[in-house]
């Protein structure tokens, strides 16, 4: 057979790939990543000792539900990341959402706040050791993201390292968030946007040395 009809015969028989193929490995790395996350916050800091009582609150599950759906956004932008022409869509207001919320309520409450609490909504007594904590229960999460990327035909390559770090993150947060006592909205959307935002960044700016084919 010469070159020419090899090349014809399999353009003729060539089948789209979906982003769907191979989700499932990817997923249980991604899984993987988190659980060593868990066990860090769990052996390291440990969780909140008034859990029983935080339960009963309704902003404890907004403190879960921001970074939760915020790395909800990001596991489905890796998942389409991961295979070459794969458009985020509808995804894109799926990742604003979460903090564009957040943010508003952080605005709400400072103003409807006495001057004189407003510092304390905003930096709590635990606002250095938040975004590094944060972050520190990252790194595992951005580790199994990458790894479980490299699997996978990634084209932008700086689009998809930003969405790793923002998945592991956001990811990360939820995780710090069973440990972490404060509960202010202006709290979580200065310094949990900030702990998400570092491996982020780091994700964006050192990424694609890492995922280039």
């Amino acid at each position: 057979m010469k070159t020419d009809e090899l090349i014809t015969l399999l353009a003729l028989d060539r089948l789209p790939v979906s982003y769907r193929s191979g989700r499932g490995s990817m997923l249980a790395t991604l899984g993987l990543g988190a659980l060593v996350a868990i066990t860090m916050m769990y052996f390291s800091l440990g969780v909140r000792p008034d859990m029983d009582q935080a339960v009963a609150l309704p902003m404890f599950w907004v403190k879960l539900a921001f970074p939760g759906a915020l790395m909800l956004a990001a596991i489905a932008a890796l998942l389409r990341f991961g295979s070459p022409g794969v458009r985020l869509g509808k995804l894109k207001l799926a990742l604003a959402l979460p903090v564009a919320v957040v943010w508003v309520m952080a605005f709400l409450t400072l103003a409807n706040a006495a001057p004189e609490i407003r510092p304390m909504l905003i930096f709590g007594s635990t606002w250095v050791k938040c975004p590094l904590s944060i972050a520190a229960l990252a790194v595992p999460i951005w580790i199994a993201a990458f790894l479980a990327l490299k699997q996978q035909a990634p084209t932008r390559l700086r689009a998809t390292s930003a969405a790793t770090g923002l998945f592991a993150g956001a990811c990360a947060a939820t995780v710090y968030a069973m440990h972490c006592t404060e509960m202010e909205a202006p709290f979580l959307a200065i310094w949990y946007v900030l702990g998400i935002l570092i491996p982020t960044v780091l994700g964006w700016a050192i990424g694609p040395k890492l995922l280039r084919w």
